[in-house]
């Protein structure tokens, strides 16, 4: 995937389109991406492979 789109923009995206996410489901560690992504699948009843496809819509807006 070709990042064109960075970290805070996509964050904003995000939350603007699901309006349950805050500040707080973006946390991590550096190292500790999939306790993020676990989150965010939990909290938007997605699997991590449609959040992957969803990060890579981010970068096509």
């Amino acid at each position: 995937m070709n990042i064109t789109r960075s970290w805070r923009e996509q964050k904003v995206m995000l939350k603007q389109r699901f309006t349950v996410l805050n500040d707080a489901d973006f946390e991590f560690i550096e190292g500790q991406r999939e306790g993020m992504l676990n989150r965010l699948s939990q909290k938007l009843q997605k699997t991590k492979e449609e959040l992957h496809l969803l990060f890579a819509e981010l970068q096509t807006y």
